[in-house]
């Protein structure tokens, strides 16, 4: 609805046109769209309180994750608090359960000392695992460039990036703020080769 009023400037008329409130369906401003797609971001909170000796490994394979995807925010529970993630560091071989984990759910990351005693880089191990968490798979055998690929990439592969494809899979499992999909009941991937 436009309303016109009438100003008088020295015996000129002018008129100025005053707009009503956008309607509910009128397109929203930039401001509006990135606080809808800040609203639409699924947060995860992980607890890492029982993986001594991981804690730099964790934070670099968090913020990899945060740092290349959208949907999805890793962020460590508040001391007390409830965390989908449970991370912990055991002496097997490392293993999570398999996602995407959902808010409220629950998931499990052990970081295993022996695929460290082997050689495997400890980030790439902590990124790989939350991987699993985000509902990733194994893709064995693979290369260095696939964060997925695990230990099959070898030991001197230290990447701890999820390449386009994963990242890509991710965004769709969190995608408008709910997880797609249903977790794979809880089954737990072993990685070792």
């Amino acid at each position: 609805m436009v309303h016109y009023i009438r100003l008088g400037i020295a015996s000129t008329a002018v008129a100025v046109a005053l707009t009503a409130a956008p309607a509910a369906n009128a397109v929203s401003s930039p401001q509006q769209a990135v606080e809808k797609k800040a609203s639409a971001v699924v947060t995860l909170r992980y607890d890492d309180s029982r993986a001594a000796g991981w804690e730099s490994a964790i934070a670099a394979g968090v913020a990899s994750w945060n740092n290349n995807v959208d949907n999805v925010k890793l962020v460590e529970a508040a001391p007390g608090t409830r965390a989908e993630i449970q991370i912990v560091a055991t002496s097997g071989w490392p293993q999570a359960t398999l996602g995407p984990v959902r808010p409220g759910g629950q998931g499990r990351v052990e970081l295993g000392s022996q695929a460290v005693t082997q050689g495997h880089d400890k980030t790439r191990i902590a990124a790989h695992e939350i991987g699993h968490n985000l509902g990733l798979p194994d893709t064995k055998p693979g290369p260095c460039s696939q964060l997925m690929s695990g230990s099959s990439a070898g030991t001197s592969c230290k990447n701890a990036v999820p390449n386009a494809a994963e990242q890509a899979r991710v965004e769709r499992a969190y995608a408008n703020g709910v997880v797609s999909r249903t977790p794979a009941a809880g089954r737990m991937l072993v990685d070792a080769r």
